[in-house]
């Protein structure tokens, strides 16, 4: 079943996400790279506010999350990631390699998507999941070989995932 507020959130949501990421992406990048992730952060951001004025203009429209099971799923699934990228950032902070929290980030970002595709009967989450985890897995691998920041590459890698996610919701939203 197609949910109208549930794509309007997904532009909502998706797109702050994404904004966020660029932004984590400005920690340390090439010079050459600010510009380009400054426009893409207000652009990611335009979405979001498109996203957030359509959630509110169908505030009544039907939600998976209206659905008791639905919603405590989701919850689990928000929780437990906030709990594990916290002990994990806190561990890789502790042991020195802080350099890769926002690879660990992505990461458990990515598998947490698993579970929300269950929740929002949404099969395109898991390719976002995927997308997620991989871009984990190559801006920890390739930040070495490139002389980059780890933050730079999983933050440019997750947000656009996560844009083009913003704006799947958006289309959807558009559509239905």
């Amino acid at each position: 079943m197609d949910y109208l507020r549930d794509y309007a959130m997904y532009a909502s949501v998706f797109g702050l996400f994404s904004f966020s990421w660029f932004g984590w992406a400005q920690e340390n990048p090439p010079r050459s790279w600010r510009l380009y992730l400054g426009i893409a952060s207000g652009i990611a951001m335009l979405v979001c506010l498109f996203g957030v004025y359509s959630s509110i203009r169908n505030w009544d429209a039907p939600s998976a999350l209206n659905e008791a099971r639905s919603f405590r799923g989701y919850l689990i699934s928000v929780y437990a990631e906030v709990l594990l990228g916290g002990a994990g950032a806190l561990y890789l902070i502790r042991t020195r390699k802080s350099a890769y929290v926002s690879a660990w980030i992505s990461f458990v970002v990515g598998i947490h998507f698993i579970g929300l595709a269950g929740v929002f009967n949404d099969w395109s989450l898991h390719v976002l999941a995927a997308l997620l985890v991989a871009v984990s897995v190559a801006a920890s691998v390739l930040s070495r070989r490139l002389k980059l920041a780890v933050s730079a590459l999983s933050g440019i890698g997750s947000g656009t995932a996560l844009f083009a996610f913003a704006v799947l919701g958006m289309v959807r939203f558009l559509m239905a």
